[in-house]
C-alpha cells in the first residue's frame, strides 16, 4: 500500500516484485486513497466539520445510531487509543494481514481516520463525531501504509470480514489495472455480496487528468463506489470519474480521528468512502431485515443531484443522510426494490458551476449595459446643460 506521496524506488520495488513473483495482474498493489499526511496525536477539533454543518444530528438518529451494526475496516489498522474509538473497536475480531498485532495498529493514521468517520463517539471539546456512533469497528490491518498490499491479501481481509459477522465492508484503496470478477479479490468481493454484505470501496484519487476509467475493487458488480464532492457538491479535482461511481460524498477538507488522541484534516476518496459507509450502518440498523442491495439502492435513491440522471463525476449524486434513513420501512422498501438504475430523486435547488457561471455572465453583461446607459445620459445632462448656460435650446 502506498500513501500520495510513495517514492519513486518503492514503485519500482513494487513493479519488479510483480514481474518477479509471476502475479501479474491478479495480485497487484493498491493505493491508499488519501491525499494528506497528519501528525499524530493530534489538536482536538473544537467546531463542527462542514460536513456535519450539513446534517442535523437530532433528525438523522431520531430512530438509531446504528447501534450493534458491525463494520470492517480494511485499511493499514484502526488505533484504539484514541479516546473517540477506544469503546467502537472490536479488537478481538481484528486481524493483521501484515504483522502479528490484531489490527489495532495503525502507523500510517489511514486507518484510523476512515474508522473515526463511520463510528467516532461523542466527546467533550469537539464537534466532530461519527455519523453512525454506536456502530462496531472490525479492525483489519491489510497494509502498513508504508509499503503497497496485494489484492489477494485484500481477498483473505474480506473473507475475514465476512467470518468476523461484519454487515457493511469499507474499503479505502484502489487498483487501476484491469481485475476480472474471476481474480482472487474479485471472487472475494462477490461471496461477501452473496453473503448479504454491503461492500462500499473508494473511487480512487487519479482524477485530475479527466480520463474515466475503472478502479478496483470498486467497479466489480455489487460494489457502491464513493468518489469525492467538495463543499459546492461538485467532483472534487483528483476525484476519479467513471461508468462505475455510485455515488460521491464529501471528500476535501475532512476532519477524522488519528492514532493517539484529536483529530486531523485530509482529503481524498478515502474518506468520502466511509462517510457513505456510516449511512449504510444506519440503514441496517433501522431496517435489520433489509438486503444489501437495498441498502444500496436507498442511497443512490436519496442522494442529491444538481442535474437530471447519472454522470460519470457524481453517480448519482452527493449521498444525503437524512434523506436516506426519512420514512418507514414500508415507504423505504417502496423506493428501494433492488433495481440496477435508480429513479431520479428530486432536482437539488443549488446551481451547478455551469449555471453559476451562467448566472454571473448574465450579471455581468446586464451591468455593463447599465454603466455604459449611465456615461451615455451623464454626457447628454452635462452637454445640454452647457448649452443652456451658453443661451442654446435643447433638440
Amino acid at each position: 500500500m502506498t500513501m500520495g506521496g510513495a517514492s519513486r524506488e518503492a514503485a519500482v520495488t513494487c513493479l519488479l516484485t510483480l514481474l518477479l513473483t509471476g502475479h501479474g495482474t491478479q495480485n497487484v498493489p493498491t493505493t491508499l486513497a488519501g491525499n494528506g499526511e497528519c501528525r499524530f496525536p493530534g489538536k482536538q477539533t473544537e467546531g463542527t466539520p462542514w460536513p456535519l454543518q450539513r446534517i442535523l444530528l437530532d433528525e438523522l438518529w431520531q430512530d438509531t445510531k446504528g447501534a450493534g451494526v458491525r463494520v470492517a475496516v480494511i485499511d493499514s489498522g484502526v488505533d484504539d487509543a484514541n479516546p473517540q474509538l477506544s469503546d467502537a473497536v472490536d479488537a478481538a475480531a481484528g486481524r493483521d494481514f501484515v504483522g502479528t498485532t490484531d489490527g489495532t495498529v495503525d502507523e500510517a493514521g489511514h486507518g484510523t481516520k476512515v474508522a473515526g468517520i463511520i463510528a467516532a463517539r461523542p466527546r467533550a471539546g469537539t464537534g466532530f463525531v461519527g455519523l453512525a456512533p454506536e456502530a462496531v469497528i472490525i479492525p483489519i490491518r491489510q497494509t502498513d501504509g508504508r509499503t503497497s498490499g496485494a489484492t489477494d491479501a485484500m481477498a483473505e481481509a474480506i473473507d475475514h470480514a465476512v467470518a468476523a459477522d461484519a454487515r457493511v465492508v469499507n474499503i479505502s484503496q484502489d487498483t487501476s489495472r484491469p481485475l476480472t470478477p474471476d481474480s482472487p479479490l474479485g471472487r472475494a468481493v462477490a461471496r461477501a455480496i452473496a453473503a448479504d454484505v454491503v461492500v462500499v470501496a473508494s473511487a480512487g484519487n487519479d482524477g485530475k487528468d479527466g480520463r474515466r476509467k475503472n478502479t478496483y475493487p470498486a467497479a466489480f458488480p455489487g460494489v457502491l463506489a464513493v468518489a469525492a464532492s467538495d463543499r459546492n457538491d461538485e467532483r472534487a479535482p483528483f476525484s476519479q470519474s467513471g461508468g462505475f461511481v455510485g455515488v460521491a460524498a464529501p471528500g476535501v477538507d475532512v476532519v477524522s480521528t488519528v492514532p493517539g488522541g484529536g483529530q486531523c484534516v485530509d482529503s481524498g476518496t478515502s474518506f468520502s468512502a466511509p462517510y457513505v459507509t456510516g449511512i449504510a450502518a444506519l440503514l441496517r440498523a433501522k431496517y435489520p431485515t433489509w438486503k444489501a442491495s437495498e441498502v444500496v439502492d436507498r442511497i443512490r435513491r436519496t442522494a442529491v443531484r444538481a442535474t437530471d440522471g447519472r454522470d460519470d463525476e457524481l453517480g448519482w449524486g452527493v449521498a444525503d443522510p437524512v434523506r436516506a434513513l426519512e420514512g418507514t420501512e414500508g415507504e423505504a422498501r417502496r423506493t428501494a426494490p433492488g433495481s440496477a438504475r435508480p429513479d431520479p430523486a428530486p432536482l437539488s435547488a443549488s446551481e451547478t458551476r455551469r449555471d453559476r457561471d451562467a448566472r454571473v455572465a448574465t450579471y455581468a453583461v446586464a451591468a455593463g449595459g447599465l454603466l455604459v446607459a449611465l456615461v451615455a445620459g451623464t454626457c447628454t445632462v452635462l452637454r445640454d446643460g452647457r448649452r443652456l448656460r451658453c443661451g442654446g435650446r435643447m433638440r
